[in-house]
């Protein structure tokens, strides 16, 4: 149970003078995503969102919303107010869905919105903005890469959370694991988790020689020995990204375990295997109002990027981490393990 009252959190709301140390910059997910906001509906706020036969029923209604958040809301929203031992924590909302973020003609568009928010939490005195979802998108803005050589005299710090996020993933397989199965596209969360893993003597399978050949040239030589091409789905361990055929999934063995390194979790085809969620952690009891769940994750769960910019203010680390910049995964871990984030466990 959060330990803060629904006064406590109405009375941070109303609070517009309250400076951010820590902002996370989100988007709407679906058009139901509307009403999963903390002023939404409380009794879906509070859940996991999903999607509900009854708000179909309120198309009509949602579909105004959206025009209006399209044509009129042109700027970030603030979401949600938190507070962590010194820090105040800000989520602001781009009025975007993801669908809007595939269209190549919304790219200019989209990238104004997150550089105009990065402006104003730079004039504001945050220390650090990490990007969620896919406000860091590699065709639209190189994991925030484009933002960097756009204002290079930024003193807020850009973070994208992928080293956080591949530690998770390593951290996330079952102990005594020997091999595992790497699919999805390749990105620096993908490189980052093969390389662990096979400094670690893990063995990566990949499904196709190309990939196997260009997985190779990332590694050093004494990693290249536990990397390995499987022609059929061998391990019950499945690492999978965006850009996999998520048919493959039928090629699994019986009980697999799925641990997607994805912003979005992938589609369960599967009853008889198992499914993780996407990169994220419990937050610590001490972080006041969360009263609503971030997207698909469980109450007082928050995604790996959320984490890393939190982790990277109280740490104080002076440097952007995004585009190709990544942090030793170890580094990140114990951090974060300090500061009292705590691993999920998989769902039954």
């Amino acid at each position: 149970m959060d330990e803060s009252s629904d006064d406590t959190y109405e009375i941070s709301l109303k609070r517009p003078k309250d400076l951010p140390d820590v902002v996370h910059l989100t988007h709407l997910t679906t058009l139901d995503s509307i009403y999963h906001l903390p002023y939404g509906f409380s009794s879906l706020a509070s859940n996991p969102q999903t999607s509900n036969w009854y708000l179909r029923l309120m198309w009509p209604f949602t579909f105004v919303i959206k025009i209006i958040l399209a044509w009129i809301h042109g700027r970030t929203f603030i979401s949600e107010r938190n507070t962590f031992e010194k820090l105040n924590l800000q989520s602001w909302v781009v009025p975007r869905f993801t669908n809007q973020y595939f269209l190549k003609w919304q790219s200019t568009r989209l990238n104004k919105i997150i550089g105009e928010a990065i402006l104003e939490a730079n004039s504001s005195g945050v220390k650090v903005l990490s990007l969620g979802l896919l406000n860091q998108r590699e065709e639209l803005n190189a994991y925030g890469e484009l933002y960097i050589q756009k204002f290079p005299k930024l003193k807020v710090k850009i973070v994208d959370g992928s080293s956080l996020a591949a530690a998770i993933v390593v951290n996330s397989i079952p102990k005594g694991t020997s091999q595992v199965l790497l699919r999805g596209n390749f990105n620096n969360v993908f490189f980052a988790i093969a390389k662990a893993l096979c400094e670690a003597n893990v063995q990566v399978a990949m499904l196709h020689q190309d990939e196997f050949t260009k997985l190779q040239l990332r590694l050093n030589t004494k990693a290249r020995e536990s990397s390995a091409l499987s022609t059929i789905a061998s391990s019950k361990i499945w690492l999978v990204g965006d850009g996999w055929n998520e048919d493959e999934q039928m090629k699994a063995l019986k009980g697999s375990l799925f641990i997607p390194f994805s912003q979005f979790p992938p589609k369960k085809m599967r009853k008889d295997c198992f499914y993780h969620y996407t990169p994220s952690m419990r937050a610590p009891p001490s972080i006041k109002n969360m009263h609503s769940c971030e997207n698909w994750l469980p109450r007082r769960a928050m995604s790996a990027g959320r984490i890393a910019g939190i982790v990277h203010a109280l740490e104080g680390w002076n440097v952007h981490e995004c585009g190709s910049t990544t942090f030793c995964l170890h580094q990140i871990w114990d951090a974060t393990i300090r500061h009292g984030f705590q691993t999920l466990h998989t769902p039954s």
